[in-house]
């Protein structure tokens, strides 16, 4: 009973937590609309790199494999061990409610005629496989749900597993979630980078958590999931990774209409997300809660001394210990002064929060919008994950949301930062009663027993502190990096505080006015001349160039207006250019040459995937697949070696006026 009065004091404290930081922000009233985005929360992507060239891979038979997941964490209580569940009914296995575990044993379902219809060849390296393994029978089997590495005749070997998980969807508690048609076959770690992945099939059958559905995928949303991941990938957002789709002729999903099955054969760090604790801390399992925490810090991160040290000041985007905190603390150690003493268990809510802000920047920066960002959609690691209806921004709209049921907007482009924050308080009162505890938190009581009573006042109000700390910390991170990034795509060197107003807000609310294209506006910019810009002629004809093909849109706005604006925006991009770069021929050259190694060319739209949907599902194709990726892995080129430059050329040119802002639904 304590325990749950615990939880619901510490629940409502949160609530207005966040209400007065939200009532607080507000009442600054941020002049821009940069600010005005950053104030609704309070460096590299870590998708575990590359290869590189110097390591050929090995076969699928020689890549080391684990079950650390299945090792540490608490099985189905039903069907403890890989036997169980390997020798009963399908049927038993449910779907039903699992209690007191992180997962359930369970096997892909068979695919009769599979067709390999792609294979990433960044994910295959990264993995550290060799190239041409693709073409083997045991991985085209694997990928099909057709091989696992458990051997019935000894009962050795990786049993596959699918996890248990709960999530608040659309704000509401939804219960019990889990990987519904998600199945892991085993961990694998590449020889040469040391990074573990675990390998899982979407869309591989029913599993305890199908709920109500049939645990098959649609070609159509796998089609996009696979693109999507190695794109984002590609333009180095923290992103959950996809090696593989294969089609199940066989399979028939019904959704709106029945359509063809497919399976995705993807692979991350780690699938762990803020509703795993969810489920947790809505059961009570207090014990569970800190085990999974242990393993977060032990497993998926390097350990509890790789979690960032208290900040020596208050968190500030200019600051370089928030931005590059100290590290190496013992697990033990206690740091900071009361009431906001934080122990090893704050430093990894912290870290998850920073993660997660990095992720959140990039997606800012470059305009991706994922549409369903319940807390069971986000990562313990910052990944992006799990694809539904996703789309990078066409025309900048703010307010745009991909999800055709998202009606309140609760997912838009605007608001992500926010609800990514919305989702780590919910965190926050996972991880409370860890957090809260201080340097109480091994001793055998607490451990044992929980929380007395007269320490409960104490522990919620450490929570509280720290909690909102974390929360200015997420907010300074996530500013500190969107000014990196969005500098970088400007084409600027130097920092000059007046940027983000004059130069960054400025352009943002340029675009939405005249209802410009977002990433074709950077990357034309890429190719301007310093030497156009001198006059206010040369600027208003250098202007025209980030129009839609069909001329100015947008309500009220008229050609010489629309040229008059961003000739003036282009002023002052030119005299901050000049600062960095200077005026001559190769310092324009030099800066076209680094604003293209962040301005994509090509992006993964939703119209160019809905083309390649059509091509493959309705007419046959399978060669365009191959097309579409080899873009996508190479988003900062000029042109490919795809057979088809007029083709290339189509899908990165000006989005067809009735295809701008598609929106699409959950149903995959």
């Amino acid at each position: 009973m304590l325990y749950d009065t615990l939880y619901k004091s510490l629940k409502i404290l949160l609530i207005s937590l966040i209400s007065y930081m939200l009532l607080r922000t507000l009442l600054q009233r941020p002049s821009s609309r940069l600010a005005r985005m950053t104030a609704y929360v309070s460096n590299n992507a870590v998708n575990g790199g590359s290869n590189g060239a110097s390591f050929a891979g090995v076969s699928l038979q020689d890549l080391p494999k684990s079950d650390t997941f299945t090792s540490n964490l608490p099985p189905d209580p039903e069907f403890p061990t890989p036997s169980a569940s390997h020798y009963a009914p399908r049927q038993d296995l449910g779907p039903r409610m699992v209690k007191g575990a992180l997962y359930t044993f369970v096997r892909p379902e068979e695919t009769s005629d599979p067709e390999l219809l792609g294979v990433s060849p960044a994910a295959l390296r990264d993995i550290g496989l060799q190239h041409g393994q693709e073409d083997t029978p045991d991985f085209r089997a694997l990928v099909a749900g057709n091989k696992t590495y458990w051997d019935p005749s000894t009962e050795k070997g990786i049993y596959p597993w699918a996890q248990c998980y709960g999530g608040y969807q659309f704000g509401s508690w939804a219960g019990q979630l889990g990987d519904g048609r998600a199945i892991s076959l085993f961990e694998s770690t590449n020889q040469s980078t040391k990074t573990r992945y675990e390998i899982q099939l979407k869309g591989a059958g029913k599993t305890p958590y199908s709920r109500f559905a049939d645990g098959k995928a649609v070609l159509r949303s796998s089609i996009r999931e696979y693109i999507v991941s190695e794109a984002l990938n590609a333009l180095h957002i923290p992103s959950t990774r996809a090696l593989s789709l294969t089609l199940a002729p066989n399979s028939r999903v019904r959704r709106e209409r029945i359509e063809p099955g497919a399976i995705v054969a993807r692979f991350a760090q780690s699938w762990l997300r803020i509703g795993t604790f969810d489920i947790l801390r809505a059961r009570g399992d207090r014990k569970n809660i800190r085990k999974l925490a242990t393993y977060v810090a032990e497993n998926v991160y390097s350990g509890w001394e790789s979690l960032p040290s208290i900040l020596p000041e208050p968190a500030s985007a200019t600051s370089s210990s928030t931005i590059n905190p100290a590290r190496n603390v013992p697990p033990e150690k206690i740091e900071g002064k009361p009431p906001g003493e934080e122990n090893r268990f704050a430093r990894l809510y912290r870290e998850i929060a920073r993660r997660n802000a990095i992720t959140v920047a990039y997606w800012q920066a470059y305009a991706f919008t994922n549409g369903v960002l319940n807390t069971d959609n986000t990562s313990l690691l910052g990944l992006s994950l799990d694809f539904g209806p996703f789309a990078f921004l066409d025309n900048f709209d703010p307010s745009y949301t991909p999800n055709h049921d998202d009606h309140m907007l609760r997912y838009s482009y605007r608001n992500q930062p926010s609800i990514i924050w919305w989702n780590l308080l919910r965190l926050g009162e996972s991880l409370g009663e860890l957090i809260g505890a201080g340097s109480r938190v091994d001793e055998d009581q607490f451990v044992t027993e929980g929380v007395t009573k007269d320490f409960t006042p104490e522990l919620i109000k450490r929570a509280e502190t720290i909690i909102e700390r974390v929360g200015e910390e997420y907010k300074a991170v996530f500013l500190a990096e969107y000014t990196r990034l969005m500098r970088k795509r400007f084409g600027l060197v130097s920092e000059n505080a007046k940027d983000f107003d004059e130069l960054f807000s400025e352009a943002l609310d340029t675009m939405e006015a005249l209802e410009l294209d977002f990433n074709h506006f950077f990357r034309r910019l890429c190719s301007v001349k310093v030497k156009d810009l001198e006059n206010e002629e040369g600027r208003k004809w250098v202007a025209g160039r980030f129009f839609h093909a069909e001329g100015v849109t947008g309500l009220g706005n008229n050609e010489e207006e629309a040229k008059a604006r961003i000739a003036k925006w282009l002023e002052r991009w030119r005299i901050r250019i000049q600062e960095d770069w200077g005026s001559d021929e190769e310092g324009d050259e030099k800066r076209e040459e680094e604003m293209k190694k962040v301005n994509p060319k090509f992006i993964p739209r939703s119209w160019v995937l809905d083309e390649l949907i059509q091509r493959v599902e309705h007419g046959g194709e399978r060669e365009v697949i191959g097309q579409v990726m080899e873009m996508a892995l190479n988003p900062f080129q000029d042109e490919w070696k795809t057979g088809d430059r007029k083709q290339e050329e189509r899908w990165c040119g000006d989005v067809p006026r009735g295809n701008r802002q598609m929106m699409c639904s959950c149903s995959s």
